[in-house]
């Protein structure tokens, strides 16, 4: 609380005072906390659990995870290039059957970056050349007349525009027009309503590109779309402090921290974001390694804009895995969570005996064992998520959300969620 009461002053002393987007120093021991939460993730070497994400996070960062970091990053660079199509293990490598798609392959790009790396030589086309692939494909989508949609989402489309981008990579007019128009008009959208994460990730491929001073025939528009996100990012500030939720709130920051806006209000905004996710981190909010990965930079005064021009020789504190106490022996406690399924023909609606502290995906397995209740998963960089509930599978933009009953949505994922007691949870089919 002593940290938390600080920063509150400070929204009085410095949030008058500056119109730029400006995050205090915070205690090194914090930031030693969350980044040895990447420690056990960096273990994970297979290439479901591999996440671009991670490696990019530390290097922004103001901590390193020594040996590890760089085993993580020969790993990354093993399985990605490997498994590009046109690559001499891609035909005969049964592994290699699902190719990188365009936002992991777009992170594999920024950890090239941390890295100091260009994308250079055959292997170097070939990663650049897939990017454009992908981003020629979603402009066929989105149509020339922008009333299509991208097939994946405008939030990867924004990050595969930012990786050409750090890498010194002209993106055609066309293909920079599709996001700016999206802009324009009120297109970064996802489940139906206005997307920080997905507006703060164009926000910061039109900032590269104006640092980088390509598109020169759109500048103006390209600085107007800045300042368009900047905009809507602050009107989306909640009464904690928050940008949209405490997850979309380090995209967010990195957007603001990359240019200045006119007011005061922005100074003021990003101390109170500060001191929210101070709060939240205190709480133990952060678990994700992708969240994690995207707050780090953030406390280091660092965005992936950085990437532009990194700093690989910057010190950074080495990480030693967190200790350990082993806890007192006690009795485990069960709970009830009840599980509903209402927006199908026959519903279901159980309650599922758990042990306290099990995640929602720990409900789901039990569930299933019990009895009367299927369900499906894909893995994602964020972790599963639901693609199939009691044989209904998620179709063309629609989505398994999930709600805390009655309405409330959760912010975090089904392996980072853990109800409590007497909570009931509904997974509903909705589309946007």
């Amino acid at each position: 609380m002593r940290h938390l009461g600080a920063f509150l002053f400070l929204l009085g002393v410095l949030g008058a005072l500056t119109d730029i987007c400006e995050i205090p120093e915070v205690d090194i021991q914090l930031v030693e906390k969350l980044g040895q939460r990447l420690l056990p993730w960096m273990d994970r070497l297979s290439r479901e659990h591999l996440n671009p994400s991670v490696y990019v996070g530390l290097r922004l960062s103001s901590v390193q995870g020594g040996t590890k970091e760089k085993l993580y990053l020969r790993s990354l660079k093993l399985d990605y290039q490997q498994c590009l199509p046109g690559s001499a293990f891609s035909e005969n490598d049964g592994d290699c059957q699902a190719k990188p798609s365009m936002g992991r392959l777009s992170l594999y790009l920024l950890a090239l970056r941390a890295n100091c790396e260009f994308a250079r030589g055959r292997k170097g086309d070939r990663l650049i050349s897939q990017l454009k692939r992908f981003l020629e494909d979603e402009n066929r989508a989105i149509g020339h007349n922008h009333k299509g949609h991208p097939h994946t989402s405008y939030y990867q489309y924004g990050l595969g525009i930012l990786a050409l981008c750090v890498h010194r990579k002209r993106v055609h007019d066309n293909l920079v027009g599709k996001l700016l128009y999206a802009v324009e008009h009120d297109h970064p959208l996802h489940q139906s309503h206005f997307s920080v994460d997905t507006a703060a990730m164009a926000g910061l491929a039109f900032a590269c590109l104006k640092r980088s001073n390509f598109n020169p025939d759109q500048r103006q528009r390209i600085t107007m779309a800045i300042r368009t996100v900047q905009e809507k990012i602050l009107k989306a500030q909640t009464p904690e402090g928050y940008f949209g939720n405490v997850y979309s709130t380090p995209l967010a920051l990195q957007l603001l921290m990359t240019s200045p806006t006119s007011g005061a209000k922005l100074g003021t905004a990003c101390l109170q974001a500060k001191v929210a996710l101070l709060a939240s981190l205190q709480d133990g909010a952060f678990q994700n390694a992708l969240m994690i990965s995207q707050l780090l930079p953030v406390l280091n005064h660092k965005t992936y804009v950085d990437l532009i021009s990194p700093d690989c020789l910057a010190p950074r504190a080495m990480l030693e895995p967190a200790t350990t106490t082993l806890p007192q022996i006690q009795v485990p406690e069960t709970i009830s969570v009840t599980l509903q399924v209402l927006s199908l023909l026959r519903p279901y609606r159980q309650a599922i005996p758990v042990l306290a502290g099990s995640s929602l995906e720990d409900v789901l397995k039990k569930a299933h064992e019990l009895g009367g209740f299927t369900y499906e998963t894909q893995a994602s960089l964020s972790g599963p998520y639901l693609i199939s509930v009691m044989g209904k599978a998620a179709g063309k933009r629609e989505f398994w959300q999930l709600l805390q009953a009655p309405n409330t949505p959760l912010q975090q994922g089904i392996a980072d969620y853990r109800p409590k007691d007497g909570e009931t949870i509904e997974l509903r089919l909705v589309s946007w």
